[in-house]
């Protein structure tokens, strides 16, 4: 059975104009962050700050761009190309007008594609970040291999996901998305370590915050 009216990741959500606005009120949305997922919004803030410390000519991969959110990150005349990858041109859009209002349209590169199946040469990206993004991805491993492929070696990958193993209180959320079909398998904390590992993204530090883990790690060569 599937929940009627949310819409799938191919379209744009009803749930994904939501997140975008509790994200971009954080007064309104940190509340809500903390009620419903038991989460600091600032550790979102803060995770995405590590876009802006990129120097000039650094690639930087943002896959799903989703309505583009990691842009908070982005400053404007950084001097860098921002690649805003998403499966719906729909997303895209709304990643663009995000872009233009933040005054850094001039460096995001839209394109649309499947994270499993990246349209990228190995080593192309300095920076890959996927935030709230594993868990909506249908084989959060195999978008693991990919997103760790195009990173090159001394490149960073970050992102944070909804865990599994984040405690039963989170399990009813964990259920409605899957019921909507806006959440896939998910994973948890240790499996993203051993993915990341696994691909040669070493050094991964794991913090959890509710419902949500931040990791980030570094690709050896």
């Amino acid at each position: 059975m599937r929940i009627p009216g949310l819409g799938g990741w191919s379209e744009d959500p009803l749930w994904a104009t939501v997140y975008d606005w509790t994200v971009e009120h954080p007064r309104v949305g940190g509340a809500l962050w903390r009620a419903g997922i038991g989460s600091d919004l600032r550790r979102l803030y803060d995770a995405t700050a590590e876009i802006g410390r990129q120097p000039a000519g650094s690639r930087i991969l943002d896959v799903p761009c989703g309505g583009g959110v990691a842009l908070r990150g982005l400053r404007r005349g950084q001097g860098v190309e921002y690649v805003a990858v998403d499966i719906a041109q729909a997303m895209l859009d709304r990643t663009l007008a995000a872009a233009r209002e933040r005054g850094v349209a001039d460096q995001v590169v839209p394109r649309v594609a499947d994270v499993e199946d990246l349209p990228f040469p190995d080593g192309s990206f300095d920076l890959v970040a996927t935030f709230t993004g594993l868990h909506c991805f249908p084989d959060p491993a195999r978008a693991v291999v990919e997103m760790a492929r195009v990173l090159r070696p001394g490149g960073v990958l970050t992102g944070s996901a909804l865990l599994n193993d984040s405690g039963l209180r989170y399990e009813p959320i964990r259920r409605v998305g899957r019921l909507a079909g806006l959440l896939g398998p998910g994973c948890t904390s240790d499996q993203v370590t051993s993915w990341l590992t696994a691909r040669g993204v070493h050094d991964v530090a794991l913090e959890v915050s509710g419902a949500l883990g931040y990791f980030r790690g570094v690709k050896h060569g």
